[in-house]
């Protein structure tokens, strides 16, 4: 019995305990991403209801706001859940924000920026030349401001993903297996949420993008090691988003509603060069890309010797 409770006691994730075994130590970090993760959801989900009952909606009954307003709540709603895994990370890992990937090197949140926005647009770019996706001109009334509100909530949405899947369980991994297992580990548990947008795409689709979203949670794990800080891979993982969504007007993991962009650009067809229903992030176009990206980096890492760093 005693040995039961110790196992128990080891794969709380409402500890830090590190002295277990490798395979128990990663079956701990795994519980505490799905902890976290649905737990954070959970109470972010309670604070957005309450929210609404207390602006006169009852979501109960349907009565909601406009989508455009919801949606601007759901991803400026990840603010709580960012507050909630810091006070996860204060609290039960006894860890500070520079532990967890916050340094002081704000600076690269641009260079992610910049390389995000020309990664995406050499892959959009690419399609467009091969004639998946066509050119239709910018929309004649576009939506400024809510475009501008939801570069802000993408700011949001792509921190809380870093802070989880980077600073969360790459930063904890990193501190009992070595980077590549980290780096593998952490992104296969950045890719498992996202298989849920895949279910109407067809088989081929499925395959690259899994493989595309395995690829960019890469690049953002090695951004992370070369800078010692997630700013880099939360300033990449927000603007690519907005760019393929509110500027490109483009599928987004699946997500076809496209409230407000600026350009009209439209898929030719169903192929594995646009991603079919899925957008380019099923592209294998996309997969080129950032599996060279992938190399290139890695490279760069190895001769600056900063593979076996942790993040702070």
């Amino acid at each position: 019995m005693s040995k039961i409770k110790q196992f128990f006691k080891n794969i709380s994730p409402l500890n830090n305990r590190t002295d277990m075994p490798g395979i128990l130590y990663i079956i701990k970090v795994f519980i505490i991403f799905w902890f976290v993760k649905i737990g954070a959801e959970l109470i972010g989900e309670g604070v957005v209801i309450a929210v609404c009952f207390a602006c006169g909606k009852n979501p109960l009954q349907g009565e909601m706001f406009s989508p455009n307003i919801m949606m601007l709540i759901m991803y400026y709603g990840y603010v709580i859940l960012i507050g909630i895994m810091f006070l996860y990370w204060k609290l039960f890992q006894k860890k500070t924000l520079s532990e967890l990937g916050f340094t002081q090197k704000v600076g690269s949140y641009i260079t992610g920026v910049i390389t995000g926005t020309v990664l995406v647009v050499i892959s959009v770019l690419l399609v467009v030349l091969a004639g998946a996706i066509s050119y239709n001109g910018v929309f004649e009334n576009i939506n400024n401001g809510f475009i501008l509100l939801m570069l802000g909530g993408f700011i949001c949405q792509g921190a809380m993903e870093e802070v989880l899947c980077r600073g969360i369980v790459m930063g904890l991994l990193m501190k009992r297996t070595s980077a590549p297992v980290a780096i593998g580990l952490s992104s296969a548990m950045f890719t498992i949420p996202h298989l849920f947008n895949m279910t109407l795409s067809g088989g081929v689709f499925i395959f690259f993008a899994i493989v595309n979203l395995f690829l960019i949670s890469i690049v953002f794990s090695l951004l992370t090691l070369y800078y010692k800080s997630i700013w880099a891979a939360c300033g990449f993982h927000s603007i690519w988003n907005f760019i393929l969504y509110n500027i490109f007007g483009m599928n987004l993991s699946g997500n076809d509603e496209i409230k407000a962009a600026v350009f009209d650009m439209r898929s030719v067809g169903n192929n594995i060069l646009n991603g079919g229903i899925y957008g380019i992030e099923a592209s294998v176009v996309t997969a080129i890309v950032l599996a060279v990206t992938v190399i290139i980096l890695f490279v760069i890492i190895n001769r600056k010797g900063r593979m076996t760093d942790g993040i702070q």
